[in-house]
Protein backbone atom coordinates (compact mmCIF):
# COMPACT_ATOMS: atom_id res chain seq x y z
CA UNK A 1 0.00 0.00 0.00
CA UNK A 2 3.09 2.22 0.54
CA UNK A 3 5.85 3.50 -2.00
CA UNK A 4 8.65 5.69 -1.62
CA UNK A 5 8.90 9.03 -3.49
CA UNK A 6 11.10 11.97 -3.04
CA UNK A 7 12.08 10.46 0.28
CA UNK A 8 8.57 10.53 2.01
CA UNK A 9 6.31 7.73 2.12
CA UNK A 10 3.39 8.31 -0.05
CA UNK A 11 0.15 6.05 0.49
CA UNK A 12 -1.14 4.61 -2.44
CA UNK A 13 -4.68 2.84 -1.82
CA UNK A 14 -4.97 -0.34 -4.27
CA UNK A 15 -8.59 -1.05 -5.66
CA UNK A 16 -10.70 -4.12 -7.15
CA UNK A 17 -13.65 -3.52 -8.78
CA UNK A 18 -15.64 -6.33 -9.60
CA UNK A 19 -18.42 -6.84 -12.13
CA UNK A 20 -19.44 -8.42 -14.95
CA UNK A 21 -19.85 -5.73 -17.36
CA UNK A 22 -16.17 -4.72 -19.12
CA UNK A 23 -17.28 -1.68 -19.66
CA UNK A 24 -18.77 -0.86 -15.93
CA UNK A 25 -15.31 -2.03 -15.48
CA UNK A 26 -13.47 0.02 -17.82
CA UNK A 27 -14.93 3.18 -16.90
CA UNK A 28 -14.51 2.56 -12.48
CA UNK A 29 -10.67 2.10 -13.27
CA UNK A 30 -10.64 4.94 -15.19
CA UNK A 31 -12.33 7.19 -12.59
CA UNK A 32 -9.92 5.59 -9.54
CA UNK A 33 -7.17 5.99 -11.92
CA UNK A 34 -8.00 9.72 -11.89
CA UNK A 35 -6.74 9.93 -8.31
CA UNK A 36 -2.73 10.54 -7.89
CA UNK A 37 -3.11 7.62 -4.90
CA UNK A 38 -5.40 5.38 -6.38
CA UNK A 39 -4.09 2.02 -7.96
CA UNK A 40 -7.42 -0.16 -9.67
CA UNK A 41 -7.45 -3.38 -10.83
CA UNK A 42 -10.75 -5.09 -12.04
CA UNK A 43 -12.12 -8.84 -13.10
CA UNK A 44 -15.80 -10.41 -13.10
CA UNK A 45 -16.83 -12.23 -10.20
CA UNK A 46 -15.60 -15.76 -10.83
CA UNK A 47 -12.00 -14.26 -10.61
CA UNK A 48 -12.73 -12.13 -7.85
CA UNK A 49 -11.63 -14.19 -4.95
CA UNK A 50 -8.41 -15.46 -6.58
CA UNK A 51 -7.23 -12.03 -7.56
CA UNK A 52 -7.97 -11.16 -4.20
CA UNK A 53 -5.85 -13.39 -2.41
CA UNK A 54 -2.75 -12.72 -4.83
CA UNK A 55 -3.55 -9.03 -4.95
CA UNK A 56 -4.55 -8.28 -1.66
CA UNK A 57 -6.44 -5.20 -2.60
CA UNK A 58 -6.69 -2.62 0.36
CA UNK A 59 -10.31 -1.85 -0.92
CA UNK A 60 -12.51 -4.12 -3.53
CA UNK A 61 -15.78 -2.59 -4.80
CA UNK A 62 -18.50 -5.38 -5.64
CA UNK A 63 -21.07 -5.17 -8.19
CA UNK A 64 -24.38 -6.56 -6.59
CA UNK A 65 -26.46 -8.11 -9.49
CA UNK A 66 -24.03 -10.24 -11.70
CA UNK A 67 -24.81 -13.70 -13.46
CA UNK A 68 -23.75 -16.86 -11.74
CA UNK A 69 -22.38 -15.82 -8.88
CA UNK A 70 -24.31 -13.37 -7.66
CA UNK A 71 -22.60 -10.17 -5.33
CA UNK A 72 -23.38 -11.46 -1.99
CA UNK A 73 -21.95 -14.71 -2.70
CA UNK A 74 -18.63 -13.59 -3.28
CA UNK A 75 -18.62 -10.98 -0.68
CA UNK A 76 -18.99 -14.03 1.51
CA UNK A 77 -16.13 -15.74 -0.02
CA UNK A 78 -13.88 -12.58 0.34
CA UNK A 79 -15.09 -12.25 4.00
CA UNK A 80 -13.93 -15.83 4.23
CA UNK A 81 -10.18 -15.37 3.71
CA UNK A 82 -7.53 -14.81 6.22
CA UNK A 83 -7.24 -10.86 5.84
CA UNK A 84 -10.51 -10.01 4.11
CA UNK A 85 -10.39 -6.43 2.12
CA UNK A 86 -12.90 -3.84 2.56
CA UNK A 87 -15.77 -4.51 0.45
CA UNK A 88 -18.40 -1.98 -0.64
CA UNK A 89 -21.18 -2.96 -3.04
CA UNK A 90 -22.10 -1.34 -6.01
CA UNK A 91 -25.71 -1.04 -7.75
CA UNK A 92 -27.92 0.31 -9.55
CA UNK A 93 -30.79 0.92 -7.55
CA UNK A 94 -30.55 0.96 -3.93
CA UNK A 95 -33.29 -0.94 -2.02
CA UNK A 96 -33.85 -2.10 1.66
CA UNK A 97 -33.20 -5.42 1.17
CA UNK A 98 -29.83 -5.28 -0.38
CA UNK A 99 -28.92 -2.99 2.63
CA UNK A 100 -29.90 -5.23 4.51
CA UNK A 101 -27.93 -8.12 3.50
CA UNK A 102 -24.79 -5.67 2.52
CA UNK A 103 -25.16 -5.26 6.21
CA UNK A 104 -25.56 -8.44 7.48
CA UNK A 105 -22.65 -9.51 5.19
CA UNK A 106 -20.01 -7.28 6.53
CA UNK A 107 -19.91 -4.91 3.67
CA UNK A 108 -18.46 -1.72 5.00
CA UNK A 109 -19.96 0.42 1.98
CA UNK A 110 -23.07 0.25 -0.21
CA UNK A 111 -22.84 2.44 -3.34
CA UNK A 112 -24.84 3.50 -6.17
CA UNK A 113 -23.19 3.24 -9.86
CA UNK A 114 -24.03 6.61 -10.44
CA UNK A 115 -22.07 8.10 -8.21
CA UNK A 116 -20.28 11.58 -9.00
CA UNK A 117 -16.23 10.31 -9.65
CA UNK A 118 -14.94 12.68 -6.97
CA UNK A 119 -17.70 10.78 -4.40
CA UNK A 120 -16.76 8.11 -5.45
CA UNK A 121 -13.16 8.63 -4.92
CA UNK A 122 -13.74 10.27 -1.35
CA UNK A 123 -15.41 7.08 -0.70
CA UNK A 124 -12.72 4.80 -1.61
CA UNK A 125 -10.18 6.51 0.31
CA UNK A 126 -12.90 6.19 3.36
CA UNK A 127 -13.01 2.70 3.57
CA UNK A 128 -8.97 2.48 2.84
CA UNK A 129 -8.72 4.10 6.29
CA UNK A 130 -11.25 1.67 8.31
CA UNK A 131 -14.46 3.51 7.63
CA UNK A 132 -17.71 2.70 6.31
CA UNK A 133 -19.68 4.66 3.76
CA UNK A 134 -23.27 3.99 2.99
CA UNK A 135 -24.63 5.78 0.38
CA UNK A 136 -28.81 4.16 -0.60
CA UNK A 137 -30.90 6.54 -2.19
CA UNK A 138 -32.06 9.53 -1.44
CA UNK A 139 -30.28 9.88 1.92
CA UNK A 140 -26.94 11.47 3.37
CA UNK A 141 -23.70 9.32 3.82
CA UNK A 142 -22.75 7.20 6.75
CA UNK A 143 -19.20 7.55 7.01
CA UNK A 144 -16.24 7.72 9.43
CA UNK A 145 -17.33 4.15 11.40
CA UNK A 146 -15.24 1.42 11.97
CA UNK A 147 -16.09 -2.25 11.33
CA UNK A 148 -15.36 -4.88 12.87
CA UNK A 149 -17.34 -8.13 12.71
CA UNK A 150 -20.18 -9.19 10.09
CA UNK A 151 -23.35 -8.33 11.22
CA UNK A 152 -25.82 -11.68 12.47
CA UNK A 153 -28.71 -10.56 11.36
CA UNK A 154 -30.42 -7.71 9.76
CA UNK A 155 -30.82 -4.50 11.72
CA UNK A 156 -34.15 -3.34 13.34
CA UNK A 157 -35.24 -0.89 12.54
CA UNK A 158 -38.06 0.59 15.17
CA UNK A 159 -40.69 3.08 14.43
CA UNK A 160 -39.75 6.72 14.27
CA UNK A 161 -42.06 7.80 16.85
CA UNK A 162 -40.84 5.02 19.19
CA UNK A 163 -37.49 5.41 18.33
CA UNK A 164 -37.42 8.72 19.37
CA UNK A 165 -39.38 7.98 22.85
CA UNK A 166 -36.93 5.37 23.64
CA UNK A 167 -34.00 7.77 23.27
CA UNK A 168 -33.06 10.76 25.47
CA UNK A 169 -31.90 14.22 24.16
CA UNK A 170 -28.35 13.21 24.36
CA UNK A 171 -28.74 10.06 23.37
CA UNK A 172 -30.07 11.38 19.94
CA UNK A 173 -27.13 13.44 20.11
CA UNK A 174 -24.85 10.81 20.07
CA UNK A 175 -26.34 8.70 17.69
CA UNK A 176 -26.45 11.32 15.10
CA UNK A 177 -22.60 12.13 15.72
CA UNK A 178 -21.61 8.57 15.75
CA UNK A 179 -24.00 8.44 12.34
CA UNK A 180 -22.01 11.46 10.47
CA UNK A 181 -18.88 9.59 11.46
CA UNK A 182 -17.26 11.31 14.69
CA UNK A 183 -14.31 9.70 16.58
CA UNK A 184 -15.31 8.93 20.30
CA UNK A 185 -13.25 11.76 20.57
CA UNK A 186 -14.61 13.92 18.29
CA UNK A 187 -17.82 13.84 20.12
CA UNK A 188 -16.55 14.32 23.63
CA UNK A 189 -15.26 17.47 22.55
CA UNK A 190 -18.36 18.15 20.76
CA UNK A 191 -20.95 17.46 23.49
CA UNK A 192 -18.24 18.71 26.00
CA UNK A 193 -18.52 15.57 28.17
CA UNK A 194 -15.87 13.31 28.89
CA UNK A 195 -15.01 9.73 26.96
CA UNK A 196 -16.63 7.54 28.90
CA UNK A 197 -19.46 9.96 29.63
CA UNK A 198 -19.53 8.84 25.26
CA UNK A 199 -18.95 4.94 25.49
CA UNK A 200 -21.54 4.31 27.97
CA UNK A 201 -24.14 6.67 25.94
CA UNK A 202 -23.05 4.28 22.83
CA UNK A 203 -23.35 0.87 25.12
CA UNK A 204 -26.83 2.10 25.95
CA UNK A 205 -27.66 2.51 22.70
CA UNK A 206 -26.65 -0.56 21.74
CA UNK A 207 -28.57 -2.18 24.36
CA UNK A 208 -31.76 -0.28 23.79
CA UNK A 209 -31.60 -0.87 19.82
CA UNK A 210 -30.54 -3.98 19.49
CA UNK A 211 -27.15 -2.79 17.84
CA UNK A 212 -24.53 -5.11 17.77
CA UNK A 213 -21.54 -2.74 16.05
CA UNK A 214 -21.13 1.20 15.20
CA UNK A 215 -22.07 -0.18 11.65
CA UNK A 216 -25.50 -1.12 13.22
CA UNK A 217 -26.37 2.05 15.58
CA UNK A 218 -25.46 4.36 11.97
CA UNK A 219 -27.44 2.06 9.91
CA UNK A 220 -30.92 2.48 12.33
CA UNK A 221 -29.96 6.26 12.61
CA UNK A 222 -30.06 6.53 8.53
CA UNK A 223 -33.62 4.86 8.31
CA UNK A 224 -35.18 7.08 11.09
CA UNK A 225 -34.08 10.25 10.34
CA UNK A 226 -31.79 11.11 12.74
CA UNK A 227 -28.35 12.18 10.41
CA UNK A 228 -28.25 15.31 11.16
CA UNK A 229 -26.89 16.04 14.47
CA UNK A 230 -29.15 18.79 16.62
CA UNK A 231 -26.04 21.31 16.54
CA UNK A 232 -23.70 19.80 13.87
CA UNK A 233 -20.01 20.69 14.62
CA UNK A 234 -18.25 21.83 10.75
CA UNK A 235 -15.39 18.96 11.06
CA UNK A 236 -16.41 16.48 8.18
CA UNK A 237 -17.81 16.95 4.81
CA UNK A 238 -20.86 14.90 4.18
CA UNK A 239 -21.06 13.28 1.02
CA UNK A 240 -24.90 13.49 -1.08
CA UNK A 241 -26.09 10.66 -2.49
CA UNK A 242 -27.56 10.86 -6.25
CA UNK A 243 -30.36 10.98 -6.49
CA UNK A 244 -31.95 7.15 -7.72
CA UNK A 245 -35.36 5.86 -8.03
CA UNK A 246 -36.40 3.02 -5.95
Amino acid sequence: MRSVADGETEVMVRVLVVDDEELVRAALRAVLGSAPDIEAAACDGPEAVALARRTAPDVVLLDVNMPGEDGFSVLRELRALPEPPPVAMLTLMGSDEYLDAALRFGACGYLLKDTEPHLLIDCVHILARGGVVYVPPQSRAVMGVRVSDPLPAPVPAPAPAGLRDLLTRREQEVLALLSAGLTNTEMAEHLGVGMTTVKTHIGSLKRKLGAPSRVALAAIAHREGLMEPLSAPARRKTVSPPEAAR
